[in-house]
């Protein structure tokens, strides 16, 4: 029986890779990529010249069943997304839940996530934290927020730049504008950056300068 790897590339900057990782995405049979055409420029760069099949959140529940199969007949199969560890936020929770069921031996290398610089970055309290990833859009935002707002860990959000004007205002509302929060955005990339502050303080910044790039937000907990 093969194996399943999971495997973090870089969310930036393409030397945020370990030796191991590319040694495994060298020896794998076959690399399920959430963007093969994003995938190839890293594979390029490392000189990785592995098969790559699409695997993203639409074919994800109809490719499953035959992965494992694929794994189960002796191919060794590395997945990764397009940026981060698999799983966080992108596609990979399906299809390692087949293989633990189907009793193959799945491998999650350590790697690239980006709450975690951001959250450590944060200057807020990180010994204990939950992660909520994207924030429903429309349905289940609201009974969501009015949870959270309870919460007295740490609390971490992936946002993209057109909303997070939105959701900053959202925290105003259901936080308090006095609740603690930091923006990281484009972390490892060339404008990275970090704004702390009050919430009111980090939407005014924002209102002011329209962010871009990917975001993670840390917002303090419930005192």
């Amino acid at each position: 029986m093969g194996k399943l790897f999971l495997v973090p590339t870089p969310i930036g900057n393409l030397k945020d890779i370990t030796f191991r990782a590319i040694e495994v995405l060298k020896e794998a049979d076959l690399i399920l990529a959430e963007d093969t055409r994003t995938s190839g420029k890293l594979l390029k760069h490392y000189e990785i010249g592995t098969q790559m099949h699409s695997h993203h959140m639409h074919n994800e529940h109809k490719t499953v069943v035959g992965i494992v199969q694929r794994i189960q007949g002796g191919e060794t199969i590395a997945l990764i997304s397009d940026a981060g560890t698999p799983a966080i936020s992108d596609p990979g929770f399906l299809l390692t839940r087949a293989c633990v069921e189907a009793g193959i031996e799945v491998d999650c290398l350590p790697g690239a996530t980006a709450f975690v610089p951001a959250l450590v970055n944060s200057g807020l309290p990180n010994n204990k934290f939950v992660f909520e990833g994207f924030l429903p859009v429309k349905k289940g935002r609201q009974t969501r927020l009015k949870l959270l707002a309870e919460e007295t860990r740490t609390i971490i959000f992936y946002e993209s730049p057109h909303k997070l004007i939105k959701t900053l205002s959202h925290f105003l509302e259901y936080f308090g504008e006095e609740r603690q929060v930091s923006v990281s955005r484009e972390i490892t990339k060339l404008h990275e950056e970090t704004i702390r502050g009050t919430a009111k303080e980090v939407l005014e910044y924002y209102t002011v300068k329209p962010p871009k790039g990917e975001i993670v937000i840390v917002v303090g907990g419930k005192s």
